[in-house]
């Protein structure tokens, strides 16, 4: 168990780095979402009072701070235009796109509270608080169910409805988004 913890870290961890050589950016979209399981996991550790490491205390700050703003800046700005112009009116993704935005409102105006009890609490040696506990519970059971939408209708839908260019125009935002463009990224980005 601890072994296949290790395994699902690194390859959360490691994702960042790995955009540049996507070519899919659904895929990144996937493991963006697979690091956001995984802080949620380290979230649940923490509150049953289990040791987490600094490395992972690491881990989920900078998700929660640096990574998930660009992560739900990919989903507003291009992710989710695009779904409102490819699908039918009948797949009614309008509707599911507004309660993902609620849901973003939601992680944005929360996340960086939830960072400062996670480093706050690496430094104290004390069990969290009843209410930090309840805080750190209700954003990762809210950002589980979010998840569990994403995974299961938004992508699929969106693997099934972009275009390559579509995907090559996300692509290239993605790279500018986190200071990675490139000559062919800024082609794409026009």
């Amino acid at each position: 168990m601890v072994r296949d913890r290790d395994r699902r870290l690194n390859t959360a961890r490691s994702a960042t780095h790995r955009l540049g050589t996507l070519e899919n950016p659904l895929d990144f979209m996937a493991e963006d979402h697979l690091r956001e399981r995984e802080v949620c996991t380290l979230i649940d550790s923490m509150v049953e009072g289990e040791p987490v490491d600094h490395e992972d205390i690491a881990m989920m700050r900078t998700f929660l701070i640096d990574d998930l703003p660009k992560h739900l800046a990919d989903e507003e700005s291009d992710l989710f235009p695009l779904m409102l112009e490819r699908c039918d009116p009948d797949e009614e993704i309008d509707k599911m796109i507004t309660r993902l935005q609620a849901d973003h409102r939601h992680a944005i105006g929360d996340s960086p509270a939830i960072a400062a009890l996670i480093v706050a609490q690496a430094d104290r040696k004390k069990p969290l608080s009843e209410t930090d506990c309840a805080k750190m519970s209700d954003f990762a059971t809210h950002a589980r169910r979010h998840l569990i939408l994403e995974n299961a209708i938004l992508l699929p839908l969106a693997r099934a409805r972009l275009t390559k260019a579509d995907l090559e125009k996300m692509r290239a935002h993605m790279l500018e988004r986190r200071g990675q463009a490139t000559e062919q990224g800024a082609e794409h980005a026009g």
